[in-house]
């Protein structure tokens, strides 16, 4: 049997490394493991990369890529911040 995974381009790339970050933060289940954990420190890297992609792509991403990814990051901050207050 096999498995259809989805087309990846930028944005699922990106929602990809969000759905990472959500599972750090033990905010939703590793779809691995069924069960909820925490990994700040791996969730703080993960909130990193996204912004580092923000800078090196800066120019050359869409109008709907440049947004997805902003506001992904501005709320994956703010959980961030919330999870270790």
């Amino acid at each position: 049997m096999e498995c259809r995974l989805p087309k990846i381009d930028f944005s699922t790339f990106i929602l990809s490394l969000n759905s990472s970050a959500l599972v750090q933060l033990g905010l939703i289940e590793d779809p691995a493991t069924g069960q909820k954990g925490r990994n700040l420190p791996l969730a703080k890297q993960t909130i990193d990369i996204l912004a580092m992609l923000e800078e090196k792509t800066r120019g050359n991403l869409s109008s709907d890529e440049e947004n997805i990814l902003k506001n992904i990051i501005y709320e994956l901050r703010m959980l961030y911040v919330k999870e270790t207050t």
